[in-house]
């Protein structure tokens, strides 16, 4: 989760900061006399600019799995990355225990392609092992010209044995928001990453359901795999969806790091039935719009537990092009409940599955008998739609469908009785 970059935060007052909080001169002095052993004894001579940088990204790495110090050429592909487009093999991914974690590959990227999930652990780049390194000298790896190759060790939860990929790097454009009818009355929006413009288009893609089928009667609102993005963005979307109350609020150490986002007045889908699809890939963001829409009765969550990741990451840019992404504040849900390492539960709980139909035999029916009496006209059923290979293929997206389609005939139902 990004806040939008600031130039810095503001400082300590005397209240704040006591003498307890200052810097320590014994470990300044330890600091100063390990440079200096480095410096005169290492088996190679390194410039004291290269050290004092290493010790600087040493400092951010040790705080926790997304702050970060950021050269130049990192701090413009965060840049592009919020903006929708950069080079790469298309995962977002962060540190643990010395090892990159996929917390989500992007859609329809090499990545996504060759089915590199969430949750799988990088521990080799090419022939180098990933333990040791940064998350930046990992991801700085993974970068390069679009058409070169990039092998990949994947050690994933219930495999014995390590596997092997072999991605061949793209240019990554990320669309953030795309739409369509499952079925007549049934809208489907997907957003993968949520961008500057995550949130218009949103509103366009609504408007864009609307005329394109009959009375729209319920709407599933795909976050899988989503890896968050920017903050505001998150804001936007939940906003669209809730008529008041609060979305989201931080709390952080310094007063710039907490605020409170609460719902403007007037919505886009008033009364439509709403699904919302999550799963361990849907983090940052993405559990911002989840746990809002939970918390505040505005739809059901679907699918599995979310990745858990409820801190803001502030880009901080630095005098000569650089910058450090820290860790600034939490975020918390409309009731106060904390994501960090706990993550959104869903309502009702669907693990993807494969769907197979049974083979059909033949059976006899009244029609089938010899002189049978005869009936009325036969109403002729519903056609299986274009897209309905689409749906079965994905369990959880078939049964978001079939909750919003019973949904659709109680509410018909009460209706019938109020009248």
């Amino acid at each position: 989760m990004l806040a939008p970059a600031a130039l810095g935060e503001e400082p300590a007052t005397t209240t704040e900061a006591d003498s307890s909080a200052r810097l320590p001169l014994e470990e300044l002095q330890l600091f100063a006399q390990v440079f200096e052993q480095i410096r005169n004894t290492y088996v190679e001579e390194i410039d004291d600019r290269e050290l004092l940088e290493n010790a600087i990204v040493g400092l951010l790495a040790e705080l926790d799995p997304h702050s970060a110090f950021l050269k130049a050429e990192s701090f413009e592909e965060i840049q592009e990355q919020t903006s929708g487009e950069f080079g790469g093999i298309g995962i977002e991914v962060g540190m643990e225990d010395g090892f990159v974690k996929v917390i989500s590959p992007i859609d329809d990227t090499p990545a996504a392609k060759a089915g590199i999930l969430p949750g799988d652990f990088i521990v080799k780049l090419n022939d180098q092992a990933v333990r040791g390194m940064t998350l930046e000298e990992a991801i700085n790896i993974m970068r390069g010209e679009k058409g070169s190759s990039l092998s990949l060790t994947i050690s994933r939860k219930n495999t014995d044995q390590p596997l092997q990929f072999t991605l061949i790097r793209d240019t990554i454009s990320i669309k953030s928001v795309r739409h369509k009818v499952l079925e007549p009355g049934y809208g489907y929006i997907r957003i993968a990453q949520f961008q500057s413009r995550t949130g218009e288009e949103f509103k366009n893609s609504v408007t864009a359901l609307t005329k394109e089928t009959t009375a729209l009667h319920g709407l599933v609102l795909d976050l899988r795999n989503n890896p968050g993005g920017l903050l505001s963005a998150s804001v936007e979307v939940a906003d669209a969806l809730l008529d008041e109350g609060l979305i989201v609020y931080t709390e952080g150490r310094t007063r710039s790091s907490r605020h409170r986002y609460s719902a403007n007045k007037g919505v886009i889908l008033e009364d439509i039935p709403l699904v919302v699809l999550i799963n361990g890939g849907s983090a940052s963001a993405s559990e911002i719009v989840a746990g809002a829409i939970q918390d505040h009765k505005r739809g059901v969550i679907m699918g599995t537990d979310s990745f858990g990741k409820g801190s803001v990451q502030t880009v901080l840019p630095l005098d000569d092009g650089r910058a450090i992404k820290l860790t600034t504040a939490r975020y918390f849900t409309p009731n106060g409940r904390s994501i960090q390492a706990v993550s959104i539960q869903p309502d009702i709980y669907v693990e993807r599955a494969e769907i197979r139909a049974l083979t059909k035999n033949f059976q006899m029916r009244e029609a089938n008998l010899n002189k049978h009496l005869g009936g009325e006209e036969a109403v002729s059923g519903k056609t299986r739609t274009e897209n309905q290979d689409v749906i079965t293929a994905d369990n959880q997206l078939y049964e978001a469908l079939n909750l919003l389609k019973g949904l659709n005939i109680l509410s018909k139902s009460t209706k019938v009785l109020m009248d």
